[in-house]
């Protein structure tokens, strides 16, 4: 849906990425009675499990009917098939269908005052009166911007001027890679799912994640159910892996082999934040243009989202000051927050996936009830637990065991 544009309107700032990301950013900036453009493209779904913690629920003010699953416990397959439930005791974990949610996001930030525009993003300047113009393709759906002189373009693009921009378009991120130094050094695993017609058999409140060199040599393997369909998926960062002939083999195991497909997607999921995510100017990025994803789980829709409101925060702030240094905390507060808790996934990621021997291991390790209750209490409240330190111990003697080849598997 796209509204028509003001003739040589120049707004307060240009969302490019209408994901959670880019839509949140955009919810929060119209609250704050800024003059908010989104524009995102048509036809757009990233390939993701779906998982959003309850924090995410209470602190974004998300509906429980975007809930199309809550999931109770995960099984944790390792490559010789042994099988270790994780129980959640106290919460759930609610999973969301990306095609819906990142829709529903996207018309609540026009319902505050944004405003939605269907288009490609194409590139980005600042003139020397200090706002920015972007150049875009309108999608088929869009009303066309205009260029310079209030006119469409000769060559069907169409120009867009602002006093600020966030880039949430991605993590091949265009706005990064025109704007933000060294922004295309991050490491990348790429994710391929399919979405598939869940059977009447089908687990309903149950994650599997699946841990072996044949789905994956260096990531993981995923099946998540989503109501009345499911995510079958599977990532690497190694270059020639096929993802589709792993998420065939996937399939068959679990038994899902005969299920209809629904749809099918792939996409770069950034495994290290962006060293820094503003350019000094007026331009910042985040949700995966800006690298927050989970190492080792891969997730990051909460992170997006948080992300996002963080970026929010400092662009308004911008706009009432001029003074762009204040776009650097963005990234600050993010990773005050978060980024002790990637830089520990980050260290398992690097160890447990080297090899089969070591999954099997890691997979063993997640039998332990204290390594049970910290994960689930960190990942449902997206914050390291430090009240309990005899647990802490416990796990680090017995993590140094397995490390040793000193405890069973």
């Amino acid at each position: 849906m796209s509204a028509p544009l003001e003739p040589q309107a120049v707004w307060d700032v240009v969302v490019v990425g209408g994901g959670p990301a880019g839509a949140t950013a955009a919810w929060d900036l119209a609250r704050a009675g800024r003059r908010v453009l989104l524009l995102d493209r048509a036809g757009r779904i990233k390939p993701c499990g779906g998982a959003v913690p309850p924090r995410l629920l209470s602190q974004f003010e998300i509906p429980d009917h975007l809930l199309v699953a809550r999931i109770n416990r995960a099984r944790m397959v390792s490559p010789s098939s042994r099988q270790v439930d994780m129980p959640i005791d106290a919460g759930f974990v609610g999973m969301v269908d990306r095609d819906v949610f990142d829709e529903w996001l996207r018309e609540r930030a026009r319902a505050a005052g944004g405003t939605r525009l269907c288009g490609e993003f194409i590139a980005v300047r600042r003139d020397p009166s200090g706002q920015f113009v972007l150049r875009y393709r309108a999608g088929s759906d869009g009303a066309g911007g205009t260029d310079d002189a209030g006119g469409a373009a000769a060559d069907g693009e169409h120009t867009l001027r602002a006093r600020a921009v966030i880039g949430a378009d991605g993590a091949a991120s265009e706005v990064a890679r025109q704007c933000i130094r060294h922004a295309g050094r991050v490491r990348y695993v790429a994710a391929y799912h399919e979405v598939i017609q869940a059977p009447a058999t089908a687990e309903a409140r149950r994650c599997d994640i699946f841990y072996s060199a044949r789905l994956s040599p260096d990531f993981y393997g995923w099946v998540f159910p989503h109501g009345p369909t499911m995510s079958v998926g599977v990532g690497s960062a190694r270059k020639g892996f096929s993802l589709r002939r792993a998420t065939a083999l996937l399939r068959a195991e679990a038994g899902l082999a005969a299920a209809a497909t629904v749809r099918r997607e792939g996409a770069p999921i950034p495994m290290r934040p962006l060293r820094r995510w503003d350019d000094g100017a007026g331009v910042l990025v985040v949700g995966d243009a800006a690298g927050v994803v989970a190492p080792a789980s891969g997730e990051g829709i909460y992170y997006a989202m948080q992300s996002a409101r963080l970026a929010a925060q400092c662009v308004d702030q911008f706009l009432r000051c001029g003074d762009a240094r204040v776009l650097r905390q963005a990234r600050r507060q993010f990773m005050r927050e978060h980024g002790r808790v990637f830089w520990i996934l980050s260290m398992m990621q690097w160890f447990w996936y080297r090899s089969d021997a070591r999954r099997e291991r890691f997979v063993s390790i997640c039998r332990d009830p204290d390594v049970q209750q910290l994960t689930w209490q960190a990942y449902l409240h997206k914050r390291l637990i430090r009240a309990r330190p005899a647990a802490h111990a416990r796990i680090f003697f017995k993590d140094m065991a397995h490390l040793l080849g000193l405890a069973r598997v």
